[in-house]
């Protein structure tokens, strides 16, 4: 089981409500409803293995250089010597390092690797899994790693995480038409505001599964414009033809990465915490002891 953390932390974050404080008045509900996620996961799914996925640089320079604007929206401050900030609510960032430390006692594995995001460990991790491998995100970027063949599934929460689509090939057919290689043409022909990717203009999520499917894939589509027997209406044409530049380099970055250096890690689901003492510390001191003792409880049955 892979945890796009950020993806879930930020969901907690907004799902447990801010009154849920440490003793001296810190929020803490990220990191309590992380830990709750976590427990619920572990208890309804039973993985052998458990990586919790970091975001070293949410905002890659190599991304950036090949689309400027790729999530420039959500930029803070500019760094020039490093990852940038991320603009995040005032009290969510100072919870983070609380996330961490408890992760680390509970000796849940934790990898982040400097210039990737989660999502290229998560895309590592699954190409080197020799069994099934359960990918739980809050991201429809990372459907792009579906595969029945490989067995691998996105878990994405629609209500917290006690509900959860199972994402497999059928559902990605049902929704949008694709398999999960199919996502990455499909997402960069969409474009995602969010990630600040443009897209091509005038062709939407329905438009590009139409195109997939006549065509084949995004080299089918880009050939298609040069054939003028190929069937696309001159208004397609155009904007493809418009968009080349994009096309050329939107697949790098839409695509997650499969080999980021990873670091040694030991991904076995602990039965019991690590660091007891440096748990109970940090249990005391943010108000995490329902948390923690759930989370314990969960791992040792």
């Amino acid at each position: 089981m892979l945890l796009d953390t950020a993806s879930l932390y930020f969901r907690a974050y907004f799902g447990v409500p801010d009154s849920v404080r440490a003793p001296d008045g810190t929020p803490v509900n990220a990191v309590r409803g992380l830990l709750d996620f976590i427990a619920r996961l572990v208890q309804d799914h039973r993985p052998d293995e458990l990586v919790a996925c970091m975001d070293a640089d949410w905002r890659p320079h190599w991304r950036v250089e090949l689309i400027p604007s790729y999530k420039a929206h959500r930029v803070a401050v500019e760094t020039p010597a490093g990852p940038d900030e991320e603009e995040i609510p005032d009290t969510l960032s100072p919870q983070v390092p609380v996330i961490e430390a408890a992760l680390d006692a509970f000796g849940i594995a934790r990898i982040g690797v400097a210039g990737y995001e989660a999502d290229d460990v998560i895309g590592t991790l699954a190409g080197r899994a020799t069994g099934p491998v359960d990918i739980v995100t809050g991201d429809r970027d990372l459907y792009q790693l579906v595969s029945d063949a490989r067995q691998a599934r996105v878990l994405y929460p629609l209500k917290g995480v006690g509900t959860l689509q199972i994402t497999d090939e059928a559902v990605l057919r049902e929704k949008y038409g694709v398999d999960g290689p199919g996502y990455v043409d499909l997402a960069l022909l969409r474009g995602d505001p969010s990630d600040g990717l443009p897209g091509v203009p005038g062709i939407g999520e329905k438009t590009a599964a139409k195109l997939l499917d006549a065509f084949g894939d995004l080299d089918g589509i880009m050939a298609a414009v040069d054939d003028p027997a190929s069937g696309l209406t001159p208004s397609q044409r155009r904007r493809l033809d418009e968009a080349r530049a994009y096309v050329a380099v939107a697949p790098k970055v839409v695509r997650v990465a499969s080999d980021v250096p990873l670091p040694p890690f030991d991904a076995t689901l602990p039965k019991a915490p690590a660091h007891p003492e440096a748990l109970a510390d940090l249990a005391r001191r943010w108000g995490l002891g329902g948390a923690v003792d759930r989370l314990v409880s969960t791992l040792r049955a």
